[in-house]
């Protein structure tokens, strides 16, 4: 028996329903572009910028900090024993010296060392740098409070500004101690004419005022 066709009426009602199914979809997919496009050319960095309020209101700032919190300095890894992690500068005595990462006797022999396991510079917390009273560090203790002393590493440059100078026992831990802030500590043995082994440690405490 012969299938009945649909009516004039029915294939109106068809085809008005596919055009407006292909309609749809059009303004779908130009809606999609429209968020992808408008969401990669946008700028990154407005949330940064001053926002401006219109009328009598105020200018609003937003700051980098507030959105990114503190800076810090990037180290993708830190270097091998050995190896040079920077320079160090003493601007008041015009000395600068060779930054070996260990303060093993090799790399003393070599400039001054950065003590494994503190904080690298430019970090919020203890850096610890040591080296012989008899070489590198003869002149330590010509420094005096509010001298600066410079670190530069492939992260930056950091300066700092010694804050305390002490003296203590060779044994005495406090000289490693974490910090919450960036602190460089420099240490070294004394007296400094002292002959064999001495007894005590020559540290500057310095804190980081600049990068």
């Amino acid at each position: 028996m012969p299938r009945a066709r649909p009516s004039h009426g029915t294939r109106s009602y068809l085809g008005t329903a596919s055009l407006g199914l292909v309609i749809l979809g059009i303004a779908l997919v130009g809606w999609a572009l429209f968020n992808i496009i408008g969401s990669s050319s946008g700028d990154p960095t407005a949330s940064l910028r001053p926002i401006k309020v219109s009328g009598d209101s105020p200018t609003v700032s937003v700051n980098a900090s507030d959105v990114l919190g503190p800076w810090q300095p990037n180290y993708p890894e830190n270097p091998a024993v050995g190896e040079v992690l920077g320079m160090l500068s003493f601007p008041t005595l015009g000395q600068t010296f060779d930054v070996i990462e260990g303060t093993g006797d090799e790399e003393l022999k070599r400039g001054v060392g950065h003590m494994l396991d503190t904080a690298m510079p430019g970090e919020p917390d203890n850096c610890v740098i040591s080296g012989h009273r008899d070489t590198v560090f003869s002149d330590l203790g010509k420094l005096d409070r509010g001298d600066q002393i410079i670190l530069q590493t492939a992260a930056g440059t950091f300066a700092y500004e010694i804050g305390q100078i002490r003296i203590v026992d060779k044994d005495d831990l406090t000289v490693v101690v974490p910090a919450d802030h960036a602190v460089l500590s420099i240490s070294t043995c004394y007296p400094f004419n002292y002959v064999g082994s001495a007894p005590k440690r020559y540290v500057l405490v310095a804190n980081l005022v600049g990068s």
